[in-house]
C-alpha cells in the first residue's frame, strides 16, 4: 500500500515524458503550428484533455523542463553550506555543462529545436516570457539565501546577468556545433567569461 502513491507518481511522470516526447518529434518535423493538440494526443495515444491537464498551454509542449531548471536551482541555493548563493549556481551551471546535462547537451537535435523556435512567433514570445520569469525566480532564491528582501538591486542584477550570461553562452555553443567544432569549451569560455562579470558587480555584496 505503501507504495501505490510513489508509483502513481512515477506513472504520471512518465504519461508526461511521452507526451512531450511526441510532440516535440512532431514539432521537430512538422513545425510548431502545423501540430494541434488532437494531432499530438492520437500519436501519444491519450485523449486531448489528457495533454491538457499536463501541458496548460501547447507552448509548454516545447518549453518542458522549466521546473526541472527550476528545482536544480533551488535544490543548489538551498544546500549550498557556507558558499555564497551566486557561487552556489555558477558551481551548479558549470557541473552541469562539463556533465553533459540534457539542458546544455550539443546535438543536432537542439539545433533543429531552436530553429523551430526561430520560426514561429508564438515560440519566440514564449522564450522571452520564461527567460523573464525564470530571471525573476533566481532573483528571488538569491535574495532568500542573502537574507535581503526580495524586491534587493543586488539579487535582480545578479539573477539578470546570470540568465543572459547562459543564453549568450548556449547560443555561441549552437553556432559552433553548426559549424563542426567542439561547442564544449566554447560554452565555458563565455560563461566563465560572464560569471566573472558578474563576480565583479556584486563584489562586496553577499551574494558573492
Amino acid at each position: 500500500m505503501t507504495d501505490r502513491p510513489g508509483l502513481r507518481d512515477r506513472k504520471k511522470e512518465m504519461t508526461r515524458q511521452a507526451i512531450s516526447n511526441v510532440a516535440t518529434r512532431l514539432f521537430i518535423e512538422h513545425g510548431f503550428d502545423k501540430v494541434s493538440v488532437a494531432d499530438i494526443a492520437q500519436e501519444a495515444d491519450v485523449a486531448r484533455k489528457t495533454v491538457f491537464n499536463y501541458f496548460p498551454r501547447k507552448e509548454d509542449l516545447v518549453f518542458d523542463r522549466e521546473e526541472e531548471a527550476r528545482a536544480l536551482v533551488r535544490d543548489a541555493i538551498v544546500g549550498r553550506g557556507r558558499q555564497p548563493p551566486v557561487a552556489a549556481f555558477q558551481a551548479l551551471m558549470r557541473g552541469l555543462a562539463e556533465g553533459g546535462h540534457p539542458l546544455f547537451r550539443m546535438s543536432e537535435r537542439p539545433v533543429r529545436f531552436w530553429h523551430m523556435v526561430a520560426d514561429s512567433p508564438a515560440l519566440t514570445a514564449r522564450a522571452c516570457e520564461l527567460q523573464v520569469t525564470l530571471a525573476a525566480d533566481l532573483a528571488g532564491m538569491l535574495a532568500d539565501a542573502a537574507g535581503r528582501p526580495r524586491s534587493d538591486p543586488g539579487a535582480r542584477l545578479a539573477a539578470a546577468m546570470l540568465m543572459a550570461t547562459l543564453v549568450v553562452a548556449y547560443g555561441e555553443a549552437l553556432r559552433v556545433f553548426r559549424e563542426n567544432r567542439e561547442p564544449g569549451p566554447a560554452f565555458l569560455s563565455v560563461m566563465d567569461r560572464g560569471f566573472s562579470g558578474v563576480d565583479a558587480a556584486l563584489a562586496g555584496t553577499p551574494y558573492v
